[in-house]
């Protein structure tokens, strides 16, 4: 069972919504984020990485960022360029790339859902990155971003989410790397009725983008004991089904051999792995391969036959293995999680920049992935345990900005927002 509530979302005003919607904060740096807000001041960047407003050499963490997302959340609401709905609602979240299209809810999910085990993770999170963003949420009041949730494909909720999206959305806009988002509101109660009964015959929910903002939900749930009030232990999520999601791969930079000249890195490697030289695909095309870039030259990997696959569930991924039987023996990255040596690019950006990477001498080697499948990543989370670390990038991601999840304890004054900002329609 799935406990799922509408919620009155404060979510950016249609004819704004292009220029609020902003990256999710974790997937751009500090100097990325300033770049972008001089571009457009409406960026919801100001509030998500608000240390974009204040002087470079800022530590991100520093009290004065969080006071500074605080103002200027307030002053996107007093201007209008954010809105709110004067009933609870659920949200339909289109998002179009390259012909692929998957259409999730927006709902908040209760923390007890957490608490039971219903809601089931895939990997760990960093403590320094946890807190931040339950500092966030706490100077705010609000949950700024939605977490990527995935749910087992039900017939049964396709066919309300195509009732939904036979009405014209809220608003559609193409950002500006080529995905579309859409928003339809849903304000009938019937179908609100219909949806939340249809999610409590759902047995688990996964976070597939996200866990540091479910980690910070949960726990500022819990501080709050919001027992009394449902909006203080409901979390923002936006709920897809597992056949719409997609993988993509999540590639390996590292920094240095380890003292190693590339010969005698080129020997060990060969000692575990078959090399086939001028790899022209550059990224494998099945699982179990890998590409390897190296001194100007693409090489393809795949471990040796002596090297069996063991059956499990999370040893067998393509990240354990190259973590397990090369990073790990033979540059001696023990904890990924931890090492400043590795670095983790996303697969949208291609394997070009891997090369650059490399190219540009701050780098020795790069290493290209075959994805895992959404049936591996629910599979692992149903057996209690995680992935390796970055072994996932979803794409397309959600936008902050769209849907924003305010935590009403009683006392808040709407009236302050009101004098000066649009209210959401009913």
């Amino acid at each position: 069972m799935a406990l799922v509530y509408p919620f009155r979302a404060v979510r950016a005003d249609g004819k704004w919504a292009a220029k609020v919607a902003s990256y999710p904060y974790d997937i751009v740096s500090s100097e990325e984020a300033r770049k972008i807000a001089e571009v457009n001041p409406l960026s919801f960047l100001r509030v998500t990485k608000a240390e974009v407003d204040l002087p470079a050499d800022v530590n991100p963490y520093d009290e004065i960022v969080y006071e500074t997302a605080r103002v200027n959340f307030g002053e996107f609401r007093r201007k209008g360029f954010l809105i709110r709905d004067d009933v609870p609602c659920f949200y339909l979240y289109g998002m179009i790339l390259n012909g692929h299209e998957q259409y999730g809810l927006g709902v908040c999910v209760d923390e007890a859902e957490f608490e039971a085990g219903r809601v089931k993770p895939h990997e760990h999170t960093l403590p320094e990155k946890e807190a931040d963003r339950t500092r966030h949420i706490e100077k705010l009041n609000a949950q700024t971003g939605p977490i990527l949730m995935a749910y087992r494909k039900k017939e049964s909720i396709d066919e309300l989410v195509r009732v939904v999206r036979a009405g014209p959305p809220e608003y559609e806009f193409l950002s500006d790397n080529g995905v579309v988002h859409a928003l339809w509101v849903i304000r009938y109660h019937e179908m609100i009725r219909a949806i939340g009964a249809e999610f409590r015959a759902v047995d688990s929910l996964y976070i597939a983008d996200g866990h540091h903002r479910a980690a910070a939900g949960v726990a500022v749930a819990r501080r709050r004991n919001g027992g009394k009030n449902r909006d203080c232990r409901s979390i923002l999520a936006v709920l897809f089904p597992h056949d719409q999601l997609r993988i993509r791969d999540y590639n390996r930079v590292v920094k240095d051999l380890g003292g190693l000249s590339n010969e005698a890195y080129l020997d060990m490697v060969g000692k575990t792995f078959d090399l086939v030289t001028d790899f022209g695909e550059k990224s494998p095309m099945i699982k179990g391969e890998f590409g390897m870039y190296l001194g100007g030259r693409w090489y393809g990997l795949k471990l040796k036959r002596d090297h069996a696959w063991t059956g499990d569930t999370v040893r067998d991924l393509d990240v354990s293995i190259l973590q397990d039987h090369l990073l790990g023996p033979i540059l001696g990255i023990r904890d990924p999680r931890g090492d400043a040596r590795i670095l983790f690019v996303g697969g949208s950006r291609g394997v070009e920049e891997l090369e650059r990477m490399v190219d540009s001498g701050e780098n020795a080697v790069a290493f290209s992935l075959f994805p895992p499948t959404m049936e591996q990543m629910m599979r692992v989370a149903d057996s209690g345990r995680v992935m390796p670390p970055k072994s996932t990038w979803f794409e397309p991601k959600l936008r902050d900005g769209i849907l924003i999840h305010v935590l009403n304890d009683g006392e808040e004054d709407e009236r302050k927002f009101r004098n000066g900002g649009k209210q959401g329609r009913r």
